[in-house]
Parts: structure tokens; sequence; C-alpha cells
């Protein structure tokens, strides 16, 4: 990995952010005193000039769930099927938060996942606005570095030659869309890179100058595969957040009607019992795309 990409990565993730969502990472990170390790905002959150009314999005980064948890189930559905995902809300501002430890955070970002859902956040802008010490923010960068050039790896076998830096990045974002159960219209991959496209052609370019990681060689099958575990793992993580996240129903009604426009209302029986609410959600979900 180049020293030009992990220094695009580090000036990135610390540009200041709305001092708000700085005070909200540092509340989250107190809440687990023994354990945080980084706190990292993303999200399309972060191009808003005014949070309020918003859902933030969040990554807890943990030195490992024993320490964030105790012996609890938690810790052991957040090694089984990571993350676990749980609502927080600071000073008027609202926000769900992921916890992952280093050590899935790192892998997760590279191409030894077994799914898109890390690196395909990461490969876009994020902003890590709390860090414990220097060594938590050196593996937190590092970690990230690795999310651009895992996309774009995956991405060449299957991009149409000629296309260039910015057509290869449309590419990866528009397979990852396919790799998760997303509630996003059509279309929505590309706004990705048509948001800010010198700053993917920076991050392109400073990817490809040291060269990617090995592509696989059987690349269309290897994306089926991150397509198909990909979407069980939407539901199964679903399924585990109408334990972890408080009205987790309600925001999953909420993130489906901003992104497909849908007028979905949350019925008192399906609040009453989440689970079984989350599921008759579902077909919404696999006409729509997926979440994120």
């Amino acid at each position: 990995m180049t020293r030009r990409l992990i220094d695009l990565v580090r000036d990135e993730l610390l540009q200041p952010a709305d001092p708000r969502a700085a005070a909200m990472a540092g509340a989250l990170a107190a809440r687990y005193p023994d354990a945080s390790r980084a706190v990292l905002f993303y999200g399309s959150c972060l191009r808003e000039a005014n949070l309020d009314g918003l859902m933030l999005d969040f990554y807890l980064i943990v030195s490992d769930y024993r320490a964030a948890y105790g012996k609890g189930w938690l810790a052991h559905a957040n090694s089984l099927v990571p993350p676990n995902v749980f609502p927080f809300e600071h000073h008027g501002l609202v926000a769900k938060y992921a916890v992952l430890s280093e050590a899935d955070f790192a892998r997760l970002n590279s191409p030894a996942a077994d799914n898109v859902s890390v690196w395909a956040r990461f490969a876009q802008p994020a902003r890590l606005l709390w860090a414990s010490d220097d060594l938590a923010r050196q593996r937190t960068v590092a970690a990230v570095a690795q999310a651009a050039p895992t996309l774009l790896s995956l991405a060449q076998p299957i991009a149409s030659a000629g296309e260039g830096i910015l057509g290869l990045w449309r590419t990866g974002f528009a397979l990852t869309y396919g790799a998760e159960l997303r509630a996003e219209r059509k279309g929505r991959s590309l706004s990705i890179v048509d948001a800010d496209p010198e700053r993917y052609r920076r991050f392109g370019e400073a990817a490809l100058a040291d060269g990617l990681p090995p592509a696989p060689a059987d690349a269309p099958d290897r994306w089926k595969h991150l397509q198909r575990r990909g979407k069980r793992l939407s539901v199964i993580r679903l399924v585990k957040a109408s334990f972890t996240y408080a009205g987790g129903i309600d925001y999953l009604a909420w993130k489906i009607n901003r992104h497909a426009g849908t007028k979905i209302m949350i019925k008192p029986w399906q609040r009453r019992w989440p689970l079984l609410g989350a599921i008759t959600l579902l077909p919404r979900l696999l006409r729509g795309g997926a979440i994120r």
C-alpha cells in the first residue's frame, strides 16, 4: 500500500466534523470505558449542514467483545455475526452505532472479508472523531486504507475496458449494492461517485499506483457468492437487531420510507412483536434493494 494512499486516508479521516457529532462520538466511547478504541462517523449525514432530525451513523471500534460486554450473549452475537447495532441519543441528536473489534474491523475492510458491508462503506468518506490513543488511531487509518483497494480489485475484472478510474468506482459500488438487501432506489450507487468525482479520482489513482490486491480468477463467481452471503447476512442481522436495537422496527420502516418513497406505518402488533414485524417487511426490502 502506498504512503500516498495512507496519507489521503489519514487526512480525510482527521478532517473536522460537526462539533455536535464529535461530542456524540466522545459520549459514545465513554459508554464502553474499558473497551473503546475509536469512533468513526460515516454516511450521508457527513454532507449535511443541519443534523437535527437525522439518523447519524457511527462505528465503535473496541479492543474485543468480552471487554465491551462482559460474559453475556451480546459478546457471542457480535463475534458470530458482526456487527451488533444499537441506538444512541445525545443532546437532541439520534444515531445508530455498529460495534466491531479492532481485529474484525481490519479483516472486514480487507480482501479477506466474506461480505461487502464494511469495506463498501469505508471506501467512501468517513471521519475519525475519537481515538483512545495514537496506536488506535494508526490501526484505524490502516484498516480504512484497505477499503478502496479491496473494492477496486474486486471490481476490476467486471468493469468494462477503457471506462477509467471513475467508471471502475461506479462498477464497484453498483456491485456492492447488489450484495446487500437495500431499500435505496436503483441508481443510488452511481450518485456516490458523482457527488465528489475528484475525491474518487485521487483515491483511485493512489490505490492503483502501488498495485491492487490480486483479483480472484473467478471474479463473477466471487461476486455471486458475496451477493448470496450478503443478503443472508442482512436478514440475520435484521433478526438480531430485533433483540439489540430498541425501536428497531420503527427505524427499519423509516429507512425504507426514506429511500424507497413508501409510506409504511408500523402497526401496534408489529411494535409489540418486532421480530415478526420485521419479517413482514422483508418483501419490501427484497423488492426495493437493501438495508445499509
